[in-house]
């Protein structure tokens, strides 16, 4: 228990510690008289720009806690430094701020404990700053008669603190001769009323004092007399009305507003004319006997209406009261004296032979605006009376439509009220068709200082009717005109046309009783750009060139006369070119455009005041142009012409050209090889046969087709022989025995004969002298395919053959030049130069037997497997 006693007391000490704290704030924070802490001044009230001082004094109960040093000051929530702060004494602290420029700031004193580590607001204050009050200026009275009296001053410039003005009402005393205080008010602002019944007319001057906790200030007592002063009611009109058969005038009658019967009263008249700006004023003085005034306002324009307003004062003062409200009144009616201005517009109708006659007046501008119109009166008749009058038309409108048939009519319109008529406005209709001359050569318009001017050039005529109207304003009364007579130009009135809009002037001459033919221009009053632009589009592109296209712009968006056209366009990343066509074009082909290209393009619609870009077009040149696409369709055509042409000479020719373009190569497998030793005793007679480089000839060939008769083929190849014979001189003749050539003919029709006429043959000379030879030489022999071979690998044959063999030399002896060397043919290499057998491996047994059984057998054909020799090696016949 004894361990826990101290740390209980320590809690206990700190509780009270900070009870007395919350305690303390509450205190020290009531701004009542149990404040501990006290300021002075205590609301101060500064000269703007001037140093505050302040001083803050603790209380008693505050001095065992802290001091004066622990005393801090603060100006709105910011700190002030320390170095301005002044210790007076124990409790007190003072603080000097300079310059001080605020309107309204707060100053507070805290204290600041170590021990306690916060701020204790100890008293705070507001203080203000401003400026002395200026002297008033400038002051006035008005006596608002029976009412009271009300003066006003100028302040002066706003001091931004409290400022009271008094205001010092003094009466002159004729006994003592001076001014003596009879009265004042107060107010916070520039005026200030003493209240009636105590204002006697007597002789007063008035004073004012301003006054702040800065300073004050007093004016000059200002003398003034009440009858100067004097401001009455405003009078009260009774009646305002017309005298029977007296034109010109208005009676009026008022009621005089309340003054004292000695006084002379003044009251001014003031009358206007109704819808209009003209006004006048009339001045009545007179003494006030009477309460009710009547007063005669002559000088007026007859059956007018007129506004009518009445105000007083007295005779010595210098307020008038206020107007009195308005009574209207209007004038005796008086007939029209003077006929309306009457114009026309013609226009075709449907039905044949009748047209419209749109008519339509105005009155003059030096027409009496006291005439007034109660409605107008229209009718026609035939020019030349042939026809009865039209009807009469009544209207109040200052338009009418007729439709007259095709002949010519004189118009009238006269304007009326309840007083009369007034004169006849004519116009002639002129007959369908009617052609009129029209005097004027030429019509120019400029500006000049808001005003249009009309100039023209005529002949023979001193009267005209000039005729304006909006572009695309086809309502025929909305037109204007007007009469002009002994000049050739004109002179609108301002605002009479519009900017930016296009107008239709026209110019008529008159003479006799006609309206000649018109002089038409267009005019604009003031020309801007152009609203939109040009709605533009890209149509039919090629190869090298497009047509650009566009619309033209409304009238209503042109805002001036369009002088031209530019068309800009580029490619991808090209430079922008740009063509410039007149004002009547509205579409352009561009050329020397690249193919398959694409381009962007827009028009500007350009007027004297600038220009406007209509929408952008986006287009593709082509790759082809039509003479392009046409050149390759004829070209096609053409090529597909000529296959069909190949196509059937090659079916009528198929043999022909099968000969020529692909002719029959040997087949081994279907080749005869037939051979005796009498082919190679013979070889020099086919030599000459050859050409140099040991092929035979073409013209030593002779081809037998399938079909042809068999005596026919023996007779081609007889002429054959027979042509060779003659041009060729044999070298073996002189050694071969008469009845050896006759038996050699007689073989030669047996070799011919020998060729089955049904399948085609090739004869070379080469094959038929072997025939021949082999027909001479009965003992033939079959030689070999090895000894074939073997003589063929030979590089060449000897033309001297050795004589060691006795039938090589009996050959010799016989024929010992037509001997020569066996040409090498590449084609047959591989089957001369080996002896490879190629059987098929699917061959029967039998057929591979066979096939090596007749590799040596005289007269057989080539099978599959064997060595085979060909025609143009040795000269052999070969059947297919």
């Amino acid at each position: 228990m004894s361990s826990l006693f101290p740390v209980i007391a320590k809690k206990m000490f700190f509780s009270l510690l900070c009870l007395s704290v919350v305690l303390c704030r509450i205190y020290t924070a009531d701004g009542n008289s149990m404040r501990e802490a006290k300021i002075f001044p205590p609301s101060p009230e500064i000269e703007r720009g001037s140093t505050l001082k302040l001083f803050c004094t603790l209380g008693k109960h505050l001095i065992p806690r802290g001091n004066a040093s622990h005393i801090i000051w603060k100006l709105n929530h910011d700190l002030i430094p320390q170095e301005y702060y002044t210790i007076i004494n124990e409790s007190t602290s003072g603080v000097t701020i300079h310059n001080f420029t605020y309107e309204s700031a707060h100053v507070r004193c805290f204290t600041k404990m170590l021990h306690l580590g916060d701020e204790q607001l100890q008293i705070h204050i507001n203080v203000k700053s401003g400026f002395s009050p200026e002297k008033p200026k400038n002051i006035s009275c008005i006596y608002y008669y029976d009412i009271n009296i009300t003066c006003s001053w100028i302040s002066g410039r706003e001091t931004h603190l409290n400022t009271t003005y008094t205001l010092v009402r003094k009466h002159y005393d004729d006994g003592i001769q001076q001014w003596i205080n009879r009265d004042s008010c107060q107010s916070n602002n520039g005026s200030c009323a003493f209240f009636f019944p105590d204002i006697p007319y007597a002789r007063y001057c008035f004073q004012v004092t301003a006054k702040n906790a800065l300073s004050n200030s007093t004016t000059e007592c200002v003398p003034m007399e009440m009858l100067e002063i004097e401001k009455l009611e405003a009078p009260d009109i009774i009646s305002v009305e017309k005298i029977a058969g007296i034109k010109q005038l208005l009676n009026i009658t008022w009621k005089n507003p309340m003054v004292a019967p000695e006084r002379r009263l003044c009251c001014l008249i003031q009358y206007r004319k109704m819808h209009s700006n003209d006004s006048g004023n009339v001045t009545d003085c007179t003494n006030r006997t009477e309460t009710i005034k009547s007063y005669n306002l002559m000088g007026l324009q007859d059956f007018t209406e007129y506004a009518i307003a009445i105000q007083c004062k007295g005779a010595l003062a210098k307020f008038w009261s206020e107007w009195s409200e308005e009574r209207i009144g209007r004038t005796e009616e008086k007939a029209p004296s003077r006929k309306v201005d009457l114009w026309r517009v013609i226009e075709s109708s449907q039905s044949s032979g009748n047209r419209y006659v749109h008519l339509m007046w105005k009155l003059l501008e030096e027409f009496p605006s006291s005439e007034s119109i109660h409605g107008y009166k229209i009718w026609y008749i035939p020019e030349n009376n042939a026809s009865p009058a039209g009807p009469t038309h009544n209207t109040t409108d200052k338009k009418f439509t007729l439709l007259l048939p095709g002949e010519a009519y004189v118009l009238s319109v006269i304007a009326y009220n309840s007083a009369g008529e007034s004169p006849e406005a004519t116009l002639r209709i002129p007959t369908i068709g009617e052609i009129t001359s029209t005097h004027i050569d030429s019509v120019w318009t400029f500006t000049l200082r808001k005003k249009m001017i009309v100039t023209w050039e005529a002949s023979s005529v001193n009267e005209y009717v000039i005729e304006w109207y909006k572009e695309w304003d086809t309502e025929p009364f909305n037109r204007s005109w007007q009469y002009v007579s002994n000049t050739t130009n004109w002179t609108s009135q301002e605002g009479a046309f519009e900017s930016f809009i296009c107008y239709n002037i026209s110019v008529y001459p008159l003479f006799e009783n006609k309206i000649g033919a018109p002089y038409s221009v267009q005019a604009y009053f003031q020309e801007k750009p152009p609203t939109v632009g040009p709605e533009t589009k890209a149509d039919n592109p090629g190869k090298n060139e497009a047509i650009i296209k566009w619309n033209e712009i409304d009238k209503i968006h042109k805002n001036g006369f369009i002088r031209n056209y530019t068309i800009f366009y580029k490619s991808e990343g090209g430079k922008e070119l740009n063509k410039t066509v007149n004002r009547n074009v509205l579409q352009y082909k561009l050329s020397s455009l690249e193919a398959n290209t694409q381009y962007t393009a827009y028009v500007n619609a350009a007027n004297s005041a600038g220009g406007k870009n209509g929408n952008t077009v986006t287009f593709k040149t082509s790759k082809f142009n039509k003479e392009d696409l046409l050149y390759i369709f004829i070209s096609l055509g053409l090529c597909m012409l000529f296959l069909l042409l190949l196509g059937i000479i090659c079916t009528l020719k198929k043999q022909t050209l099968k000969r020529v373009c692909w002719p029959d190569v040997p087949n081994p497998a279907e080749s005869i090889v037939v051979g005796s030793e009498d082919v190679f005793m013979c070889n020099s007679l086919l030599k000459q046969g050859q050409s140099e480089d040991g092929t035979v000839g073409s013209e030593n060939i002779s081809v037998l087709e399938p079909g042809m008769p068999h005596e026919n083929q023996t007779e081609l190849l007889l002429i054959k022989h027979e042509n060779y014979e003659s041009d060729h001189t044999d070298t073996c003749a002189k050694d071969v025995p008469n009845d050896h050539k006759k038996e050699l003919c007689n073989k030669e029709h047996e070799v011919v004969k020998s060729f089955s006429p049904s399948l085609p043959y090739i004869v070379t000379e080469q094959d038929f002298r072997s025939q021949m030879l082999s027909a001479v030489k009965p003992n033939r022999k079959i030689y070999p395919v090895e000894k074939l071979e073997e003589d063929f690998s030979k590089p060449q044959f000897s033309p001297v053959q050795n004589s060691s063999s006795k039938d090589n030399e009996n050959e010799d002896g016989e024929c010992t030049d037509i001997k020569e060397a066996a040409t090498f043919n590449p084609y047959l290499k591989n089957s001369v130069n080996t002896r490879e057998f190629i059987v098929p491996e699917n061959l029967p047994d039998r057929n591979k037997n066979e096939s090596r059984t007749q590799s040596t057998a005289p007269f057989q054909k080539n099978t599959a497997g064997q060595s085979y020799v060909t025609l143009d090696m040795f000269g052999l016949t070969i059947a297919h």
